[in-house]
């Protein structure tokens, strides 16, 4: 479901981004620490950032669904975005759920950060938005309440990185990486993924376990255990050393 997917990005995320900002030309700039010697490192809002854009990019394999509530996350917007999708894809667990995918969509993101400025946002803001949604930022039962809290929380969060100098020089890769534990992701499930899409050949793993989703196991088990993965990589992240 939703926030197992978006759960298991940021922790995606939060697990190999350390190791991530050492290599070459993932941050825009190099930062001082108190010696004075020049290292590349991602800063604290980056993390967050970085964490939160992989949560809503794990979410995107799934807008091949239009009937997906993560299709209604800003409205009308994402529904046609969804419709677009889907006719493209060839339908729900098709082309979107795939290594040419998240590959495509990886460097699709890092050429967007890198060329264009204002589809960088646009990226940024829709990725903000997809993981609020996953995580279920909204009011039961008031869908237009719920799609105004989320557009409010994400211009906040927006602003908020901004405001932190937030570089956008990894986030190809961290759409690639939210987009490849979606995948993952349902490969652990009874219905598979074609991994090798155009081949439509559905992988399951490991070794066809089929979890069902949005039983009893994924709600009160797997989304807790994950939650509090999430929070303990923050602080292991986030706390001084």
């Amino acid at each position: 479901m939703g926030h197992t997917h978006a759960l298991t990005g940021a922790i995606a995320w939060l697990g190999v981004a350390p190791a991530l900002a050492a290599l070459p030309l993932l941050t825009e700039t190099s930062r001082f620490i108190e010696t004075g010697v020049m290292v590349n490192a991602l800063n604290p809002a980056e993390f967050v950032a970085g964490a939160i854009i992989c949560a809503g990019a794990a979410m995107l394999p799934d807008l091949d669904h239009p009937s997906a509530t993560i299709a209604q996350t800003f409205g009308p917007v994402t529904w046609g975005l969804s419709k677009a999708v889907s006719w493209l894809a060839g339908g729900h667990r098709n082309a979107t759920h795939s290594l040419v995918f998240a590959i495509a969509t990886g460097f699709g993101a890092h050429y967007l950060a890198n060329t264009y400025p204002i589809g960088r946002d646009i990226l940024v803001i829709l990725l903000i938005g997809l993981a609020l949604r996953a995580i279920g930022i909204g009011i039961p039962g008031k869908k237009f309440a719920s799609a105004m809290l989320n557009i409010g929380m994400t211009a906040g969060l927006f602003v908020v990185f901004r405001s932190d100098n937030v570089g956008y020089a990894w986030l190809g890769l961290a759409v690639a990486i939210g987009c490849l534990t979606h995948v993952v992701g349902d490969c652990c499930t009874e219905k598979g993924c074609p991994v090798l899409w155009p081949m439509r050949q559905k992988w399951l793993l490991p070794w066809k376990i089929g979890i069902k989703t949005g039983r009893a196991f994924e709600q009160k088990f797997l989304a807790p255990v994950l939650s509090v993965v999430v929070l303990g990589l923050l602080y292991l992240r986030l706390a001084p050393q």
